[in-house]
């Protein structure tokens, strides 16, 4: 792009104006700072550099993408957005960084260029999100587009470029990148020419461990906003923290409080992001999507970065009101979400654990294909199946034993199991006491006899979009079982008085 270009052309007295706005900016008070309050961590202070990038950068924060999609029509305070939640992570990244620097500041030689780059990547992480949080890239796009790979981090990147470029910022192409490659480090390996300070690219978003000042934010906002404790104290974790051979290593007697992270963690995904109603909701909505995208090319909008920021959560609304007779379909969906007329949760199962190996999903016409002759014939369009995924990243494997060359999947964001404890425990090395110079691990009898042995977890949801048809599809679902495992895995019968609503 031409604006990147000129970027790069004037690199030299980018850098120094950019050094000189940094080391300038790092003695300033309060009264040079821009001071916003947060319902979460209250008083949230932006200094000059982050403010400038703020307030050019203001239109494209995702202030209309609400964090947990639709999930307030469930919890009814969950109206929390991706803006609320950005602010949180760069607050949060810069008192993270402001620890290392009083603790091990001349050790690491760490600087204000460091800060600056970390906060701004926080501020910046989530702004390449599609409507509806994780839904859009994890739900709708397989689905619409089945050969194409595509993250909100990489998008977040090129949104950033075009950001820069559209407004004509004056940064250093070095510091854009850096910004840039500390957003990705989930999805991708840390380039080995920023090994000097690795671990400033684990703060934001850590891929090695998954401990990062993004989950200290969406645990506490998630828990807040829908009602349910936290006890999680994760300002003891970055008061705590050193760097140890360019990682972050934490003191051993803190395993409780990393427990207490990921036990949080999983009790929101337990009760919250994989509810049952709030998954009926979103297969409606994706059905919605999919059926509005041959007329709307709401997919063709994700290579963009000048088309893509225009997608909000707000398209609802637009295919609402719309009078088209092609988006009918989509409206009566929305309607139908709107009055409460939710497709019909009949039954769920775990799938054994000594059949995880070979498992793969189910879907609807596996439903309809293990119906029995009855009155009524099942339609592969009357049956919605929802596949939960539960794991520590690696499926059923422990996922040190490719944690270092595989960071593909370093990020699931429906992973839930308590044995994450002990993977976490192991792969995170940690400091006997702050005197200490050697980092080591703790082995599994060293934590706790409790722990769950396996790693994986799939569980198996099946809804009826009619509710006349909770009945045949609930017996389907349970002669599908008998033919796969030669009982019922699921653990209680549909309810007659669901089989028999109409």
């Amino acid at each position: 792009m031409e604006g990147m270009g000129e970027c790069c052309n004037e690199a030299l007295s980018a850098s120094q104006r950019q050094q000189q706005l940094f080391h300038s900016s790092a003695t300033l008070d309060r009264r040079f700072l821009k001071h916003v309050f947060d319902n979460v961590h209250g008083n949230i202070y932006l200094d000059p550099i982050s403010k400038s990038k703020y307030q050019t950068a203001a239109i494209f924060l995702p202030k209309l993408l609400h964090c947990l999609g639709l999930t307030y029509m469930v919890y009814p305070g969950a109206v929390h957005t991706r803006f609320e939640h950005s602010l949180g992570v760069y607050w949060l990244a810069s008192e993270a960084m402001r620890c290392l620097q009083d603790y091990q500041g001349l050790e690491l030689d760490i600087d204000h260029f460091d800060r600056q780059t970390v906060k701004l990547a926080g501020l910046l992480h989530d702004v390449g999100h599609g409507p509806f949080s994780h839904l859009f890239e994890n739900a709708f796009l397989p689905q619409v587009l089945r050969e194409t790979k595509w993250s909100h981090e990489h998008m977040s990147g090129r949104l950033i470029d075009y950001i820069v470029d559209e407004h004509h910022i004056d940064i250093d192409c070095d510091i854009l990148q850096r910004v840039k490659d500390m957003i990705v480090a989930t999805c991708n390996v840390v380039p080995k020419k920023t090994k000097e300070k690795q671990f400033l690219y684990d703060i934001v978003a850590n891929g090695h461990n998954g401990i990062d000042v993004d989950k200290f934010d969406y645990i506490g906002r998630d828990s807040r906003a829908c009602g349910l404790g936290c006890n999680f104290q994760f300002r003891r974790l970055m008061e705590s923290m050193r760097i140890m051979d360019n990682e972050i290593c934490y003191p051993a007697k803190e395993y409780l409080t990393v427990h207490k992270l990921f036990s949080t963690r999983a009790d929101l995904h337990r009760t919250v992001y994989t509810h049952a109603k709030v998954k009926a909701i979103e297969l409606m909505l994706v059905d919605a999507l999919i059926t509005a995208n041959d007329y709307l090319a709401i997919s063709s909008h994700i290579q963009d970065p000048a088309e893509f920021w225009k997608l909000d959560d707000t398209i609802i609304k637009a295919i609402e009101t719309a009078p088209n007779d092609e988006l009918k379909e989509s409206r009566d969906l929305i309607l139908r979400i709107r009055r409460r007329e939710l497709y019909q949760f009949c039954n769920e199962f775990a799938v054994p654990k000594d059949k995880l190996e070979h498992f793969r999903e189910i879907t609807a016409e596996d439903i309809v294909c293990a119906q029995k002759a009855t009155g009524v014939t099942l339609k592969v369009e009357d049956v919605a199946v929802c596949n939960v995924k539960i794991d520590l990243t690696r499926g059923k494997d422990n996922p040190l034993e490719s944690i270092l060359t595989n960071f593909e999947t370093a990020e699931t964001w429906i992973q839930y199991n308590l044995a994450l404890l002990q993977v976490l425990l192991s792969i995170n090395f940690v400091l006997q006491d702050y005197e200490s110079t050697e980092k080591f691990s703790i082995p599994d009898d060293r934590i706790s006899h409790l722990l769950p042995a396996s790693y994986q977890d799939r569980i198996v949801r099946v809804y009826a979009k009619k509710p006349e048809l909770v009945e045949e599809i609930s017996e389907a679902f349970e002669n599908l079982q008998l033919k796969m495992y030669g009982m019922k895995a699921q653990v209680h019968e549909t309810p007659e008085k669901k089989k028999r609503r109409k």
